[in-house]
């Protein structure tokens, strides 16, 4: 690494000195953190992007959250009543409640949040779906009427990712298409909007009056939040190699997903901390988009299957260290109960060229134009993004690959325009275990077309079979509907699946109490 790059780094930080003095008061109150990716976007229902989900548990409460098991709690409720046979729950709110701008919570807040929500969540879709009337009874109730129970709507109402968080009306009432430009939670943390830098910095201040759940333990999203720092500064730096010596020398405080080249060096540093981020593996996948051709054409997504080896992928992303990635990896989270192997046969442990080129033409492909959107810096995706341009090369393909930043990507990959008026084919990504975990929740199997994630699938049968997993009261009969959805998806192939990993996370060992999940601001203190 340059020094001239070195010295820009620490210009980022603010830092005058590479030296590593004590701690100041004010310095040791404040957490300097390197997200994966810029905050590009501050409105967490409008996108999926796990660093605007991160942005929106700092800033933003909801009323349940999920505990380790994905047990709904308590948060900004106080309990739930169900009533006539489970068609009606009235939400009560804990009074008390307030946003940052001092205005208090009020029901109507969380009917109009809840509603934008609903738009944009898969298992906030399907509530929506079930629901006669969502209404304010008074400023501390809300009460869902029903067309029939929905057991799961407390875990929708916790679901992580779109979250069901709670903000203003006049924010709410937001066409759900449409960004929210304005941030005014009620959670731990307050956005400070005057020293947003775009790319390059974003600052939460603690909420002195936020008002955590007095029950239950604090996991996941559930539980008491406890906000032990008064600033918590997120300072984007591009370059992998400045923000590993940023951390070694101490003036930032946590890495959060340092690229895995960067581990061993930073295993021997006795003053970092190296540990997977979360308990369970992030899923990779390349994302089609279902409008466009090429891949508009089903046989055009299935020719590609024989080339793909996850093996190849997961390689490039976290290296020889087998303990880390996983392959013959489907449509749900690993390990999980939804986890099978069928239709990975599917796959190709090496990557047979020519099967694919042979597919391909059979297809009607005649170097029709594609493009592909990539990722600059977030480093898995990264990997994973220039893998599958080499694979696109070899089989044939006429690919233009747009690397940009995150940011960029997802603001880019919402374009439904054709091609010619920027428009986009192809892009790599990947999901948390709790947005792989089931049916209710995994929005890349959502078959919805229009309503559906980027890439906007039309799947009858999908929609199909997942109307009646949520009906099923057997768990023996829902993991039999689950295989069968993967297989459906291993034919229609909505996100080619690319292989599991665990994202490793690296920080100062003075600070303690990091919860082993997607990176949350409570409970972490310095020593």
């Amino acid at each position: 690494m340059q020094r001239r790059q070195f010295l820009a780094g620490m210009s980022a930080l603010g830092v005058t000195s590479l030296a590593c003095p004590a701690l100041s008061q004010s310095r040791a109150r404040t957490l300097k953190f390197v997200p994966h990716a810029a905050l590009s976007s501050v409105d967490p229902i409008w996108t999926t992007a796990a660093v605007t989900r991160n942005h929106g548990y700092m800033v933003f409460d909801s009323l349940y959250g999920l505990d380790a098991d994905l047990a709904p709690q308590p948060q900004m409720a106080e309990g739930a009543l169900l009533e006539n046979g489970g068609t009606t729950c009235t939400i009560t709110l804990r009074s008390g409640l307030r946003f940052h701008d001092g205005e208090p919570v009020r029901a109507v807040d969380c009917v109009a949040s809840l509603r934008r929500w609903m738009k944009r969540s898969a298992i906030g879709q399907k509530l929506e779906s079930v629901t006669d009337e969502l209404s304010a009874v008074d400023d501390l109730r809300i009460r869902f009427r029903l067309k029939r129970p929905f057991p799961l709507l407390l875990n929708a109402l916790g679901a992580v990712g779109p979250q069901a968080l709670i903000m203003p009306e006049r924010l709410a009432k937001t066409d759900p298409f449409q960004q929210v430009r304005e941030v005014v939670g009620s959670g731990p943390y307050r956005f400070k909007a005057d020293e947003f830098n775009v790319g390059a910095l974003s600052v939460y201040e603690r909420n002195p009056d936020y008002s955590p759940t007095p029950a239950g333990k604090t996991e996941l999203t559930a539980g008491p939040k406890i906000a032990h720092f008064d600033r918590v500064e997120w300072h984007v730096i591009p370059d992998a190699s400045t923000a590993a010596s940023a951390l070694q020398s101490g003036e930032i405080d946590w890495f959060e997903q340092p690229p895995s080249d960067l581990l061993e060096l930073f295993r021997r540093n006795q003053n970092l901390i190296v540990a997977p981020l979360d308990k369970y593996p992030q899923v990779g996948g390349a994302r089609f988009n279902h409008l466009n051709p090429p891949f508009n054409n089903k046989q055009m997504r299935q020719a590609l299957l024989p080339m793909i080896s996850q093996q190849e992928f997961m390689l490039a992303v976290s290296g020889d260290e087998r303990s880390l990635w996983q392959d013959k990896v489907g449509f749900f989270t690993p390990g999980s109960p939804y986890a099978s192997a069928a239709g990975t046969e599917k796959l190709s442990p090496n990557g047979d060229v020519a099967r694919t080129k042979e597919l391909l033409k059979a297809a009607g492909y005649t170097d029709q134009p594609m493009k592909q959107l990539g990722a600059t810096d977030l480093s898995s995706v990264s990997a994973l993004s220039l893998v599958l341009e080499d694979v696109l090369r070899r089989a044939g393909m006429k690919n233009d690959i747009a690397m940009s930043d995150w940011g960029t990507v997802v603001q880019r990959r919402a374009s439904r325009e054709p091609l010619e008026r920027g428009g986009w084919s192809v892009f790599c990504t990947s999901f948390a275990w709790f947005e792989y975990i089931d049916p209710a929740v995994n929005i890349v199997l959502r078959g919805n077309g229009p309503s559906a994630f980027f890439g906007w699938p039309a799947i009858p049968e999908m929609e199909i079979l997942r109307d009646t997993w949520f009906e099923a009261s057997d768990d023996a009969v829902r993991k039999q509907l689950a295989e069968t959805m993967q297989k459906v998806a291993f034919e229609e192939l909505p996100i080619l699946p690319l292989g599991a990993f665990f994202q490793v996370t690296c920080h100062r060992n003075n600070l303690e109490g990091r919860l082993q999940q997607l990176p949350t601001f409570w409970n972490i203190r310095r020593k």
